[in-house]
């Protein structure tokens, strides 16, 4: 089971809209108010919350993750390390009660995906990193993912894994290959194509297929590619919108293409070497999963010690190795590459672990959906996707 086949973002909406109807909007901290005494010095601990199935772990003792166990031990730092993330908007309700009455969450680092990041960033409810702490991060991490729109220069967020939003389809059944988004409206695909249920997840790919760019998208460009959304559903060519369940229908046959996940395909072709995934030649959306430190955190620079651990090329390639999604820190190829264990060193050559040029260059960052868009664009898709 991959770590996005867990529950994932469906609305993108549901939180801030259930704290509005409280009476209590989200409230935005100052750059004066988001830093607390850090105890780093004299308390060596940090609490890390990430998604389950998203550290590499000992094959033999699931209990043991053999990074973080070498951190522990080359630098005295004690990790808890849990796995309470299961739902970007779930999360943002359990944390951001604190966060908005400028109190600790009791975590001094976490992992949400970047369209929830750009959230956190605008309503200032993360610190900034100190770059000067974080050589590797600044050497290493991959050029494409230094600069969203939503925090240029990744002054508050660092990617833990990335990922690209493609198409998956199995070439055999198909008969044919699949090189555009427009691919998925052929006739003899009728009734066995499927869509992300997410707006976050789905959106960006349907935008690149009609030639936009996503870094600048509009509302009117979204509302158009809706349009065209809602003609597939009322035709009944779109099968059905999914979570990461497309993975059991391409298995079983009962869909032949589909918007999917780099990572999840990775592991669906170690079964099926007819199942294909690729980045239509008008695009793919790059995406990401990255570490911030919320406000009030009592052990930033232990926290900024640990990120920049993960972007040592061998630390990443281990991490790279076991969660299969796209690296942040291409150095770590040359490692995998090196490796006598044959199955590693043939990880190095796989593209959806490490794009090749010609597949970085039709990859590109989607631009946030802002808070004020969200409500307007969420209840559209919501009722295209039946949610």
């Amino acid at each position: 089971m991959s770590r996005r086949s867990l529950l994932r973002a469906v609305g993108g909406g549901a939180a801030v809209s259930a704290l509005a109807g409280c009476g209590v909007p989200a409230a935005y901290i100052g750059p004066g108010e988001r830093g607390a005494s850090d105890r780093s010095r004299q308390d060596k601990r940090l609490t890390f919350a990430n998604w389950p199935l998203y550290i590499d772990t000992d094959d033999k003792d699931k209990t043991k993750r053999p990074s973080l166990d070498a951190f522990e031990k080359r630098t005295g730092i004690d990790v808890r390390y849990t796995e309470e993330i299961n739902d970007n908007d779930e999360f943002f309700g359990k944390i951001s009660p604190s966060l908005m009455n400028h109190q600790e969450t009791g975590r001094d680092l976490i992992v949400i995906s970047d369209w929830m990041c750009a959230r956190f960033v605008r309503l200032g409810w993360v610190q900034e990193m100190d770059r000067a702490h974080q050589p590797n991060v600044t050497k290493y991490l991959d050029p494409l993912l230094r600069s969203p729109r939503f925090d240029p220069g990744r002054k508050f967020t660092v990617p833990w894994q990335s990922g690209i939003t493609g198409i998956a389809y199995n070439k055999r059944r198909v008969g044919r290959e699949i090189k555009h988004v427009s691919d998925l409206w052929a006739d003899d695909l009728k009734g066995r194509v499927t869509l992300l249920s997410g707006l976050d997840e789905a959106f960006a790919l349907l935008l690149q297929g009609d030639g936009v760019d996503v870094t600048r998208w509009t509302a009117d460009d979204f509302h158009r590619m809706c349009d065209k959304v809602e003609k597939m559903v009322n035709s009944h060519h779109i099968r059905r919108f999914t979570g990461n369940d497309y993975i059991k229908d391409l298995s079983s046959g009962d869909v032949l293409a589909c918007q999917a996940y780099s990572g999840d395909v990775i592991q669906l072709q170690a079964d099926d070497p007819d199942i294909e995934f690729i980045v239509p030649e008008e695009g793919g959306e790059l995406w990401a999963e990255s570490l911030m430190i919320p406000n009030l955190a009592r052990h930033k620079r232990n926290a900024e010690r640990l990120i920049d651990y993960y972007y040592e090329p061998e630390v990443a390639a281990s991490l790279a190795a076991w969660v299969n999604y796209v690296c942040p820190v291409p150095a770590a190829r040359d490692v995998l590459a090196s490796s006598k264990d044959k199955e590693l060193a043939e990880l190095a050559e796989d593209p959806l672990i490490f794009p090749d040029s010609a597949m970085r260059e039709r990859l590109a960052i989607a631009r946030d959906i802002t808070s004020k868009e969200r409500t307007e664009f969420a209840k559209r898709w919501n009722v295209l996707a039946g949610l």
